[in-house]
C-alpha cells in the first residue's frame, strides 16, 4: 500500500494556483488606454541619449572591485593570491601613499578624435583663457588711466577757459583805467559825436587779433568766429524772407523805418585779420591743456599781479601771502 507521502503520478490534479485579481471592464479599458498612449509616444533621441548617459554614469560610479567580486573575477582572485586586499594597494608598502587604490576607470568618447586630443584641447583652451585674462587685466588698467586722463583734460580745459576770461577782464579794466582806445571819446563836433557813438558800439572784437596776447587770443577768435557765423545766418534768413514778399518803395520812408523792416543791409564791425592764418596761436593751441593753463597763470601773475588760484590781486611782485604758482600748493 502506497504511503500518503508518495506522489501519485497518476493523479492529474495539481496544486491550486492563487486566484488572480479580478479586473473590471473599466479598469481594463483604462489599462489598455495607458499602454496605447505609451506606445504611441515614442521617446525622442534626446530623451534616449539622456537615459543612456544616466545609466552609464550610474554604472561608472560603482566600484570596479565590488563588481569584480560579485562576478568572481579571475583577475581579482589572482591579485588576492598576491596579497591584495580590498581597499589596499598593489606593490610595496613604502609606496602605498601614492599608489592607486582603484582600477583606472574607462572614459567614454563621444567624438571621433584620437587618444590625447581632449588633453591637447584643454591645454590650448587654458592658454587662451590665461591670455584673455591677462589682456582683460591690462585693458582694465588702461581704461582706468584713460578715463582719469580724459577727466583731467576736461577739467584743465575748463580752467583754461576761466583763466582766459580773467585775462580779458583784467585787460579791459587796465585799458579803461589808462583811458585807451576802449574808453568813450568825448568830442564836441557833430562828426566827432557820430564817430563816438559808432566807437561805443564796438567791443574788443574790433581790436586786431594779433595785438591780443596769444595766451587768451583764442577766446576772442572763437567768439568772433561764432558771431560771424550767427550774423551770416541771420542776414541769409532776412534776405530770403524779404525776397518772397512784394515790396513797396516809399521815397518818404525814413532810414530807421527801412532798417527796422529789413530793407537795408546791416553792416557789422568785424576783426580785420579774422580770416588770416595765425601760426603763433596754432602753436599755443597745440600744447597740452595743463601747459596752457600754466602759461596763463604765469601771465596773470606777471602782467596784473593776480593769482588765479587765490582769486585776488596783490600790490607788488613779491605777492606776499600767495602759497605758490601751482594748484597743489594752494590745497
Amino acid at each position: 500500500m502506497a504511503s500518503d507521502e508518495d506522489d501519485d503520478y497518476m493523479n492529474m490534479t495539481f496544486g491550486e494556483e492563487p486566484p488572480k485579481p479580478t479586473e473590471t471592464s473599466l479598469q481594463r479599458r483604462q489599462r489598455l488606454k495607458r499602454e496605447g498612449e505609451i506606445k504611441a509616444h515614442a521617446k525622442s533621441k534626446a530623451v534616449l541619449a539622456a537615459e543612456e548617459r544616466e545609466a552609464r554614469e550610474a554604472a561608472l560610479s560603482k566600484s570596479l572591485l565590488e563588481d569584480a567580486a560579485a562576478k568572481k573575477s579571475k583577475g581579482l582572485a589572482m591579485m588576492a593570491k598576491m596579497g591584495f586586499k580590498k581597499g589596499g594597494t598593489l606593490g610595496s608598502v613604502d609606496n602605498a601613499e601614492n599608489a592607486r587604490r582603484e582600477p583606472i576607470r574607462p572614459e567614454m568618447k563621444d567624438d571621433r578624435g584620437g587618444i590625447g586630443l581632449d588633453s591637447e584641447r584643454k591645454r590650448k583652451l587654458d592658454e587662451v583663457v590665461e591670455e584673455e585674462l591677462k589682456r582683460v587685466r591690462v585693458d582694465e588698467n588702461e581704461f582706468r588711466d584713460r578715463v582719469r586722463r580724459e577727466r583731467e583734460q576736461a577739467r584743465n580745459e575748463s580752467l583754461v577757459y576761466a583763466a582766459m576770461k580773467v585775462c580779458e577782464r583784467m585787460d579791459e579794466e587796465a585799458q579803461a583805467h589808462a583811458g585807451g582806445a576802449y574808453a568813450e571819446a568825448k568830442v564836441e563836433t557833430e562828426a566827432g559825436e557820430t564817430a563816438a557813438k559808432k566807437k561805443k558800439k564796438k567791443t574788443l572784437s574790433t581790436r586786431p587779433l594779433k595785438s591780443i596776447p596769444v595766451v587768451w587770443r583764442g577766446l576772442i577768435r572763437r567768439r568772433e568766429e561764432a558771431e560771424r557765423d550767427r550774423r551770416m545766418k541771420y542776414d541769409l534768413e532776412q534776405s530770403s524772407s524779404t525776397s518772397r514778399l512784394p515790396t513797396y518803395e516809399d521815397d518818404l520812408e525814413e532810414e530807421d523805418d527801412k532798417r527796422a523792416m529789413g530793407k537795408l543791409s546791416t553792416t557789422h564791425a568785424q576783426v580785420e585779420d579774422l580770416d588770416e592764418e595765425d601760426p603763433e596761436l596754432d602753436e599755443f593751441n597745440a600744447l597740452e591743456a595743463g601747459e596752457r593753463l600754466r602759461l596763463l597763470v604765469e601771465y596773470l601773475r606777471k602782467e596784473y599781479l593776480y593769482c588765479f588760484w587765490c582769486k585776488c590781486g596783490y600790490e607788488d611782485d613779491a605777492m606776499e601771502g600767495c602759497p605758490g604758482i601751482t594748484e597743489e600748493e594752494h590745497d
